[in-house]
């Protein structure tokens, strides 16, 4: 897959943007935290399927607050000289950053339906493997996709 440099240049693009990253993010790091806290199966995967929908509201509503934080401690690690490439993981790195450290746990509530201490009392057992499992998704999977469709949808409007 081709790497593109690029970013939403308009509110379509922008929108399109939010929701294959979100989309794909939502539906792999969900079962996949899911899976290494109670286990791989179809009943578990199943049980996730259904608390989605909520999760993928969450995480749209939490990317839009945390972009402009994300993009302010960004800039702290980042000079003018900075390519688009680094400038890019930099950024997805302080945005996964800021939403694992909520998600982690708003995450845990949505899934199992109830607001205890208990992802609060475990927060720093469990945010090391949320923020890893979020960031290898988002910089290698649904990052480079989501450009890519962007890409193609503006080609397509072109023509």
């Amino acid at each position: 897959m081709e790497f593109q440099q690029r970013l939403p240049q308009n509110l379509r693009e922008t929108v399109l943007f939010m929701a294959v990253i979100s989309v794909i993010s939502v539906n792999i790091i969900a079962p996949i935290i899911t899976g290494l806290e109670v286990g791989f199966s179809l009943n578990h995967w199943i049980m996730v399927l259904h608390q989605i929908p909520l999760l993928w509201v969450s995480v749209i509503i939490l990317v839009v607050l945390t972009q402009q934080p994300a993009g302010k401690l960004a800039s702290y690690f980042l000079d003018r000289q900075s390519g688009f490439r680094s400038a890019m993981l930099i950024t997805t790195m302080c945005n996964v950053f800021l939403m694992s450290l909520v998600l982690t746990i708003l995450g845990t509530w949505i899934g199992t339906g109830q607001m205890t201490l208990d992802p609060i009392v475990h927060f720093f057992a469990k945010w090391p493997r949320n923020f890893t499992i979020a960031l290898i998704v988002e910089a290698f999977i649904a990052q480079p996709i989501a450009r890519s469709v962007m890409a193609l949808g503006s080609r397509s409007r072109i023509r």
